[in-house]
This record gives C-alpha cells, sequence and structure tokens, in this order.
C-alpha cells in the first residue's frame, strides 16, 4: 500500500461551536458527537477560542480511494505503529484515511511502515 507524507504539519484541538472553524483552510477535519467538537486543521488556523489543542502532528494519507466494504486496512496500519511504540489520531473520510502521529516520531513512522512493505513517498 502506498502512503503519502503530507508535508504541513497539524494541530488537534477541541472546539465549543463549529462556528469557529475557518473552513476555508485546505485541510480541515471536524468530527462532532454528543460530547465534543473535534477539529484536526493548520496550527495558525486553530481557533482562539478553542478550549483545548495540541499541535505538531504529521498525516499519511492512503493514496487510493478504497472501498468501504474494506476490512482491516486501518486497523494493519495501527498495529504496525503499536508494534513501533507509536500513538496515532486516526481519520477516516468516505474516500480513503488518514494516520496521524507526532512530528517527533515521523521518521520511525516511516521506517516501521517501510519494513512493513508499505511505500512511503
Amino acid at each position: 500500500m502506498v502512503l503519502k507524507l503530507m508535508q504541513q504539519e497539524f494541530s488537534l484541538c477541541r472546539v465549543a461551536s463549529i462556528s469557529e472553524v475557518d473552513f476555508s483552510d485546505e485541510f480541515c477535519f471536524l468530527g462532532k458527537t454528543d460530547e465534543e467538537i473535534s477539529l484536526v486543521c493548520s496550527p495558525g488556523r486553530v481557533p482562539a477560542t478553542a478550549i483545548a489543542r495540541d499541535d505538531g502532528w504529521q498525516a499519511f494519507r492512503i493514496e487510493a480511494v478504497l472501498d468501504l466494504s474494506l476490512i482491516g486496512i486501518l486497523s494493519g496500519i495501527s498495529r504496525i505503529l503499536a508494534d513501533a511504540q507509536i500513538g496515532i489520531f486516526a481519520l477516516s473520510t468516505f474516500n480513503t484515511d488518514y494516520i496521524l502521529v507526532r512530528k517527533e516520531n515521523c521518521k520511525k513512522a516511516i521506517s516501521a511502515l517501510n519494513s512493513a512493505g508499505h511505500d512511503v513517498v
């Protein structure tokens, strides 16, 4: 499987309202549940009123449109990274999955993924 290392850095944050989100950011991901609103965005686009934020994340994008019936794609990648003692923050969209790791673990993640037969570009 081919994974693309996205060059930009990301911030993870919790916001009180979706009205705070700058949807003009090239990449932003919003998750809303009955308990919270989570946002992944560029560090410069974190709302000033964010309840919490965690900076310094890098993302790998699976470079394929994944059929929704596929099983085990994300779990296989997360298992490789867990075996390498790398924590993840996972995102899924209709088309594909994204795996975020802390910036300081990025090289270690690339090595683990390559060793497991994945191509990181």
